[in-house]
């Protein structure tokens, strides 16, 4: 990046003269040239700060962002990162951040996911950093800059809460956003002429990466409008009620701000804290202790009884325990939160199937049929019930609309090839073995029901190949 040949400032990116604006206005004034109309109050001009580091706030962003991207590549053995290499580094992501982790809407600012990732972020923050640190001081860009990326990564995990956010993006935007407004509304001592240009410049900026967000997956657009949103907000603060030197107002515009982002993080973990601790319950289950998942999944319904999801989600941990009664339980109060809910329907159909009660488990599977006549899924299980009746001849005739509603259902020809053999059609059960096969891949079941059927048809051979078969992904799954 230039210097100005006459301070010695630096010239921001989107400036293709070699002498600054600041240098320009002072030489007019010099001459009697200068139109006090024409520019805007406030600021020291850059002469006045000489005494300053040389060093920068904007060089020190950038270098801790590199740092980190280096301590990431040399840890990993690579220089592009997915989601599950970020989260332990400080990524941005729902289930964690709105369940206890605000820190990482910190840290999340100093992660990127692959070289041109931190390649155009650092581009972006060295030459918008530079430009709003000379304009608005150190500090003040300071807290711009953080609390504006700390409200982009807010905005992401309101609106995307499972998506992984990492980059500063978010905090460049902020710093877009508040040279928007300062410049809109009059905060520097620029020529108005040299304001009509940069302006011109940083809204161009804006509007192009948000559009470009649009078409190119992986980019984080509810990140950059949260943070150009916060950023618009405190430059027109600061513009309107702190604009000079003085450090008290400025530090009080600055607070009402974060208080304002700290309200904004209270709201959004009323709206998606439940749903997340859900989620984190989910992922954070310890094969050490099976009882952790049905403790925090409790822990949620007490204390969001009419979260759906959470029951839910409990209705299906008491299941896989085997606890049939407390899952039916817990799928019924699915069903009279969310009526409509066919996985719900569908699950409490086959709880009540576990629990032999086969007359109410058809009566669930059938409340089913009446809500979507084309499920496939009803059609199943009243197959599954009819099966376990010993009705084979009309399970299968539920099983065959089944295949012909959903063709890929998995394990429903299985089914099929079951009720086939229990009636000794066993030609037109290894058939249907054979396509269960076919459609999802090799499974012991299958193969050890399919031996079953050649055993019984005489055929030897095929019979000892399908149960070496089902011994050898028996071992293969332990």
């Amino acid at each position: 990046m230039a210097n100005c040949i006459r301070c010695g400032r630096q010239l921001h990116g989107f400036s293709f003269k070699k002498i600054c604006p600041w240098c320009v206005q002072h030489e007019a004034a010099q001459r009697g040239e200068d139109d006090e109309n024409a520019r805007q109050p406030v600021m020291a001009v850059p002469w006045a700060r000489r005494d300053q580091s040389s060093i920068t706030l904007t060089h020190v962003l950038f270098g801790a962002n590199v740092a980190v991207f280096l301590a990431m590549a040399l840890s990993a053995g690579s220089v592009d990162f997915g989601g599950l290499d970020l989260r332990p580094w400080g990524a941005n992501v729902g289930p964690l951040t709105l369940t206890g982790q605000w820190w990482r809407l910190f840290t999340y600012m100093f992660l990127h996911g692959g070289l041109m990732h931190i390649g155009f972020n650092m581009w972006c923050l060295w030459e918008l950093g530079s430009l709003c640190e000379s304009l608005y001081g150190r500090w003040t860009y300071a807290a711009i800059y953080f609390i504006t990326g700390i409200a982009a990564g807010l905005t992401s995990v309101a609106w995307n809460p499972h998506v992984v956010s990492v980059g500063a993006s978010g905090a460049i935007f902020g710093l877009a956003g508040a040279m928007i407004a300062s410049f809109y509304l009059g905060e520097f001592s620029l020529p108005s002429v040299a304001i009509k240009g940069t302006l011109r410049s940083l809204v161009i900026f804006a509007v192009f990466n948000l559009f470009l967000g649009q078409f190119f997956g992986g980019i984080d657009n509810a990140c950059h409008v949260g943070g150009l949103v916060s950023g618009l907000i405190v430059g027109a603060l600061i513009a309107r009620f702190a604009p000079g030197p003085d450090a008290l107002r400025r530090i009080g515009v600055l607070a009402v701000v974060a208080l304002g982002v700290i309200s904004a993080v209270v709201g959004v973990q009323r709206w998606r804290g439940a749903p997340m601790r859900m989620w984190r319950a989910l992922d954070s289950i310890s094969e050490n202790d099976p009882n952790r998942e049905i403790i925090q999944l409790q822990a949620i319904v007490k204390q969001q009884p009419n979260l759906a999801q959470a029951h839910f989600a409990l209705a299906q941990a008491y299941f896989n325990r085997e606890q049939f009664p407390q899952a039916e339980s817990e799928f019924k109060r699915v069903v009279e939160l969310q009526p409509q809910n066919a996985d719900a329907r569908f699950n409490l159909g086959i709880t009540l199937l576990n629990e032999k009660r086969l007359d109410d488990s058809k009566a669930a599977f059938t409340e089913l049929l009446t809500q979507d006549p084309k499920s496939a899924e009803a059609h199943y299980g009243l197959g599954l019930t009819l099966a376990d009746a010993e009705k084979y001849q009309a399970a299968i005739e539920e099983f065959k609309t089944a295949t012909s509603l959903n063709p890929q259902f998995s394990g429903l020809y299985y089914e099929l090839g079951n009720s086939y053999a229990k009636l000794n059609m066993y030609d037109d059960a290894i058939a249907a073995y054979l396509q269960e096969k076919q459609k999802n891949g090799d499974n012991p079941d299958v193969e050890a029901a399919l031996a079953d059927a050649y055993q019984a048809k005489g055929m030897t051979k095929q019979a000892q190949e399908a149960k070496n078969r089902a011994a050898q992904l028996r071992s293969e799954e332990h």
